[in-house]
């Protein structure tokens, strides 16, 4: 039996997009959503324009792809430490990370979130992290898994805007606190 034929047009069509898609992220980090257009996305994509325009007709589907793609790239990393309960420290660096290293990639897409909740039309693409999140970790319980996800984001962005972002040290009691599982601070006192 002969393996099937891979379709050399279709497999230089999605390289051709995924480059687009990639060029449209690294505009968004060094110019924000204001810096995008079918010419910069063109530009840094090293293509001709008409390529972006025939892969994406409108902005919003540039847009659109590039959310979907950025979701399921940059969360794949934190998604498999929460996925096999990856330790606090472990947690900790991956954020540290986020806001250190990859800072210009995570405010890329904190300006795409935001901007989802302006335009209706990027709301599912948006919540692609959420969906990739619950479906990668199958969690028991819920709604601690949701509360950590937000604290997370609160993290992330809380790191993005401070002067001097934290490293995993600095978040590793935050997470921790966050993953025991029940917080403490609700229990009644005790007497002493």
């Amino acid at each position: 039996m002969t393996a099937p034929a891979i379709d050399g047009r279709k497999a230089r069509g999605e390289k051709k997009r995924r480059a687009i898609v990639e060029a449209t992220l690294r505009v968004i980090e060094r110019d924000g959503v204001a810096g995008v257009t079918h010419r910069s996305v063109a530009r840094e994509a090293g293509v001709p324009t008409t390529a972006s325009t025939y892969y994406f007709a409108t902005l919003d589907d540039l847009l659109i792809a590039t959310l979907l793609w950025a979701a399921d790239e940059s969360c794949e990393e934190m998604l498999q430490i929460v996925a096999r309960h990856g330790s606090a420290r472990e947690i900790a660096a991956a954020l540290a990370k986020s806001v250190n290293e990859n800072r210009g990639r995570t405010l890329a897409e904190y300006e795409l979130y935001l901007l989802a909740g302006r335009r209706p039309e990027l709301k599912a693409a948006a919540r692609r992290w959420l969906d990739l999140a619950v479906e990668t970790v199958r969690p028991q319980d819920p709604i601690a898994f949701r509360a950590l996800l937000a604290a997370m984001d609160g993290m992330l962005i809380q790191g993005l805007i401070a002067d001097v972002a934290p490293n995993g040290d600095d978040l590793e009691p935050i997470v921790s606190f966050l993953i025991r599982g029940r917080d403490d601070s609700t229990a009644p006192a005790r007497e002493q």
